[in-house]
């Protein structure tokens, strides 16, 4: 073990190595399962947490509040250590178990506030006119503007610290652990293969923005039902025979 410049928990903390925390978190894993538990661990290869726009989005977002700041980086190197054994999100609420620098892990719960109706609506019609369809709103395929709307602080569909609430069992009394830090950051690399998971967290029906998607769609085909495309040609009988030799 490495010494942590501080005290902690009633006497001086010594900081696990990223070996020692990784041997700490299989062992847990293989005790856990044992004993019949289904565990959903957060794996990233080598230091990137995140590499979608949706993944780093998060990332970004928890960077830039004082509040957390200063647990971020230690939430970053759990994940990477492999310590968020077990990640679990039931709609606005994440249920984790994180290895910490003690034999037994921590259980760690995270809600995140629904976004507002009104809000949600309004936040969609900014963006609508600027995501050509669902499949490139998933893929966070739109234009920096929208990018801007959707990371808009309190506006935006990003959490803000006001709207976290957290509870860890660990004795730490820090507003926000390094557990938290760590099963708040996990979500990054799940956002990278399910974006959509963000809106079910703050709350909103990810049926209902398929629907919506789907509507405006509909709503933009039948708009321009009655005005010619351009890829239509506008060629006679004969013209068509010279060009595929038809008869």
């Amino acid at each position: 073990m490495s010494w942590y410049g501080g005290y902690g928990y009633g006497g001086y903390y010594k900081q696990p190595t990223m070996a020692e925390l990784k041997q700490k978190a299989r062992v847990s894993s293989t005790q856990l399962e044992r004993r019949g538990h289904t565990l959903s661990p957060v794996v990233v290869e080598g230091r990137t947490i995140a590499r979608t726009w949706w993944g780093k989005a998060w990332v970004s977002n928890l960077e830039r509040y004082a509040d957390f700041s200063n647990r971020v980086g230690r939430g970053k190197r759990y994940v990477r250590a492999g310590c968020v054994i077990d990640l679990q999100v039931h709609g606005s609420r994440i249920d984790a178990v994180v290895q910490g620098s003690r034999k037994k892990p921590y259980d760690v719960s995270v809600y995140i506030a629904p976004m507002e109706e009104g809000d949600f609506a309004a936040l969609l019609e900014r963006c609508s006119a600027r995501a050509d369809s669902l499949e490139a709103l998933v893929a966070g395929d739109f234009p920096q503007e929208m990018k801007d709307q959707l990371t808009a602080g309190r506006d935006g569909i990003f959490p803000a610290p006001t709207q976290i609430r957290f509870d860890c069992s660990c004795p730490d009394s820090a507003r926000m652990c390094k557990h938290i830090a760590a099963a708040i950051m996990a979500v990054a690399p799940q956002l990278d293969t399910n974006p959509l998971l963000l809106f079910e967290l703050r709350g909103i029906d990810t049926q209902d923005l398929v629907k919506r998607s789907v509507e405006q769609k509909l709503d933009l085909m039948l708009s321009n039902a009655d005005t010619p495309s351009p890829r239509i040609l506008d060629v006679s009988d004969d013209e068509l025979t010279r060009l595929f030799g038809v008869l």
